[in-house]
């Protein structure tokens, strides 16, 4: 199997494509605004941009580092380690991690600054309550099952398609319009739009966002057992473990 590429390699991948992503929700989010006053149509036209770039996304920097995107996505596979399985070390996890949230913000300020709004500004949108929360528990079990579920039967050449879709699904099915990720979470706090969240909001929602990350990692292992390490792609879906060069 070819080697890991150099860890700072794999972070900076890790925040440029968090950065990317985070670009694509909220701006495609701010213009959806900018082009109709119907709520449905906008939802429709985010959805369908930001399922579309995550699933390019996951393509373009899965050989690099995993293309994780998303701290909920890199402790299930730094758990997965611990547990024998293929995954990340803790300071890997460490590393993506801040890489992600810093990438979320970085995303966010750019997406405003794209369309002449002031960056560095906070959302006003509260986003609280059981039923939201239940969602953010729902939506991010979901995404964590969806990806280890085709990992672990030897199918993670399907998870950039599967994910991207499952998000675009989520986005309507969940209450909370399936934010899945408190990096994102993090960086949408940074954009008084469509797509953002007060930062009162924030604890409940990645507090939500791990417990549903635990979940889903609990019904994979109860659907499909435990992670080995069975094949060369599973290994470079969950921890960017092939050559970038």
């Amino acid at each position: 199997m070819p080697a890991p590429a150099p860890l700072t390699r794999r972070v900076a991948a890790e925040f440029i494509g968090t950065a990317a992503l985070l670009t694509v929700v909220i701006g495609s989010g701010i213009q959806a605004a900018h082009l109709t006053l119907d709520t449905g149509v906008a939802l429709l036209a985010n959805s369908l941009a930001s399922a579309i770039g995550l699933g390019l996304l996951i393509v373009l920097f899965g050989p690099l580092s995993g293309a994780h995107l998303n701290p909920v996505v890199t402790l299930v596979a730094w758990w997965n380690r611990r547990t024998g399985g293929e995954g990340v070390t803790g300071r890997e996890a460490l590393g993506y991690t801040a890489a992600q949230t810093a990438g979320a913000v970085a995303g966010a300020l750019l997406a405003e600054a794209m369309f002449g709004r002031l960056p560095g500004g906070f959302s006003g949108q509260l986003r609280g309550g059981g039923s939201l929360l239940l969602g953010e528990v729902v939506a991010t079990a979901g995404l964590v099952l969806v990806i280890q579920g085709l990992s672990r039967t030897g199918r993670a050449r399907f998870v950039p398609a599967a994910v991207g879709a499952y998000i675009a699904a989520a986005i309507w099915f969940t209450s909370s319009g399936s934010f899945a990720n408190p990096a994102g979470t993090v960086g949408r706090a940074f954009s008084d739009s469509f797509t953002g969240i007060a930062p009162a909001s924030l604890p409940g929602f990645v507090a939500a966002q791990l417990a549903g990350g635990a979940l889903g990692l609990v019904l994979s292992v109860l659907l499909y057992g435990r992670q080995r390490a069975r094949t060369a792609e599973v290994t470079a879906i969950n921890t960017g473990y092939r050559a970038a060069s």
